[in-house]
């Protein structure tokens, strides 16, 4: 049985681009948990292999919940606290379950044609506007917010405002702590307008269901904010980040991208292969703390200990995949862990999924030559935030 020693300094070196450092792989093979030092909070356990990620993910000994009062370990100075990623079941149960009922399968399907049609209207503008344009703000950005915004509910003039006040969610240096607070006060004000009108004349959408649900008892009134914030900050910037990063890599792959104009069919499988390939995290975040003595592997993390889940690294484990190094859209075998795993699993995964096939399809169905518009040590990335992405994405065709 391993016990702690010295913590390793976390994140390993560099977190721009979408490249794992090979400490990663390294320590999958000789010391899959072990003990790290993240810029801000207490020390933790990093579990880096597949099944260790999963069982920390999954295992009802590991709570979430548990994090709220402690110094969680993590990025930046501030900690983000609120929404169903800081509840255990049973208490997240009827919040998720809320969620779920409007990321329902049926309501993406209805939404697909809506998405479809953004898509096609941004690249046609791209088009006659002519090169070069920027993948992220001209495609990427809009096409998640719109469709996003369809499902909330929002009225359109509000998106643009909305989208600027939600991008302070997942901000780690981009934005002052000063403009983060600003940002998120004025958010809370609108939603409260929000959540008045709604009990004045009931309307439909995420945010109803949740005023109807803390008004029934469901859930608390002070739940009802962070979860539609939640909701709306990971649609927007995860899906942005993740449509604008597997366009990164396509225009690489020219062969995947003719597959894929000849077969659209193939864009649930590439997508789901993408998810696993592209490690959106830019580290391990969102520690678990164990309710008691647990034996992960060979080592025994102590009840009150923090274990912060690798899942861009259980992704890549060779245990889990056959060659995990190679993009393979005909992969079959075990489930990724890109949209995480158990209870927590991101309740929008489906919904991401449509729009990441749909803005793939479509752009590169109708700008099959695809190209960078400058070098790629030119290109701009997000450094450093809770997630990868490009700046921008300059393109031609």
């Amino acid at each position: 049985m391993v016990t702690a020693g010295e913590p390793r300094s976390y994140p390993f070196g560099s977190v721009d681009r979408l490249e794992l450092d090979p400490t990663y792989a390294a320590l999958r093979s000789t010391e899959p948990v072990v003990r790290v030092r993240m810029p801000y909070g207490e020390d933790a356990w990093l579990a880096t292999s597949y099944q260790d990620v999963r069982t920390v993910l999954s295992d009802p000994r590991f709570s979430r919940a548990a994090s709220t009062g402690r110094d969680e370990p993590r990025m930046s100075e501030d900690v983000i606290q609120g929404g169903l990623l800081s509840l255990d079941p049973p208490e997240h149960t009827p919040r998720r379950r809320i969620v779920m009922r409007s990321l329902n399968t049926r309501r993406i399907e209805e939404l697909r044609p809506t998405a479809r049609s953004v898509a096609d209207s941004l690249i046609a503008e791209m088009v006659h506007t002519g090169p070069p344009a920027d993948v992220v703000h001209d495609f990427a950005i809009p096409l998640a917010a719109e469709v996003t915004f369809e499902l909330l509910g929002m009225a359109t003039e509000d998106r643009k405002q909305l989208c600027e006040w939600t991008d302070a969610t997942l901000s780690v240096t981009t934005m002052s702590p000063a403009e983060v607070d600003e940002s998120m006060a004025r958010l809370a004000e609108y939603l409260a307008e929000l959540i008045n009108r709604h009990r004045r004349t009931p309307s439909v959408g995420l945010l109803g269901e949740l005023v109807d649900a803390a008004d029934n008892g469901v859930i608390s009134e002070d739940q009802i904010v962070p979860t539609w914030i939640g909701v709306l900050a990971s649609g927007n910037e995860a899906v942005t980040s993740q449509l604008s990063n597997f366009i990164y890599l396509l225009i690489q792959w020219p062969g995947l991208v003719d597959r894929l104009r000849t077969d659209p069919g193939l864009a649930p499988t590439l997508v789901e292969e993408l998810t696993r390939f592209v490690p959106l995290g830019a580290s391990a975040s969102f520690a678990r703390y164990a309710l008691s003595d647990v034996l992960l592997g060979d080592v025994l993390i102590r009840a009150g200990e923090a274990v912060l889940p690798a899942i861009g690294s259980a992704n890549l484990d060779p245990a889990a995949f056959e060659r995990p190094e190679d993009l393979d859209p005909d992969r079959i075998g075990r489930p990724h862990l890109g949209f995480g795993h158990g209870p927590h699993r991101c309740p929008g995964a489906a919904l991401a999924g449509m729009m990441l096939q749909v803005g793939l399809t479509a752009l590169f169905g109708a700008l099959p030559q695809l190209r960078f518009a400058v070098e790629d040590d030119g290109l701009e990335w997000k450094s450093p935030v809770l997630v990868r992405g490009l700046v921008r994405l300059p393109v031609s065709w």
